[in-house]
């Protein structure tokens, strides 16, 4: 079973890789004029110009793909390992007792990814 779960997160990975790719290649792209950026502008641009195979194949059915296998793998795993049901139970009786922690945790880190973002739009403009 630990081969087929391997092997489940391996291809999930290789599936989102192309989607991961062009979304990190949007956010370099924006950076000063240097060569990652530029290698990054000119792999949004193929996206933009091969519609077929970087918007339908890339970007939509290969990370649902990996949904769908991601999907599967959760609910084999659920129905048979009692011990991964005991744990998520674990979990939510912890994020219960403290759920004032974790909001005040969750907004920190907005706030501190808002911050980063607006620091680099100030950077660079």
């Amino acid at each position: 079973m630990n081969t087929m779960k391997r092997f489940s997160a391996v291809a999930e990975l290789l599936l989102l890789l192309p989607a991961s790719l062009f979304l990190a290649s949007l956010f370099v792209q924006h950076l000063e004029p240097v060569p990652p950026a530029q290698a990054a502008q000119h792999l949004v641009q193929w996206f933009s110009t091969h519609v077929v195979l970087g918007l339908y194949v890339f970007l939509v059915a290969l990370p649902f793909a990996a949904f769908l296998i991601g999907c599967a793998s959760v609910l084999r795993s659920w129905q048979s390992t009692e011990g991964i049901r005991r744990a998520v139970q674990e979990m939510f009786a912890a994020v219960r007792g403290h759920m004032a922690n974790l909001l005040i945790a969750g907004a920190t880190v907005l706030a501190g990814g808002i911050l980063a973002i607006v620091a680099m739009h100030l950077i660079t403009h």
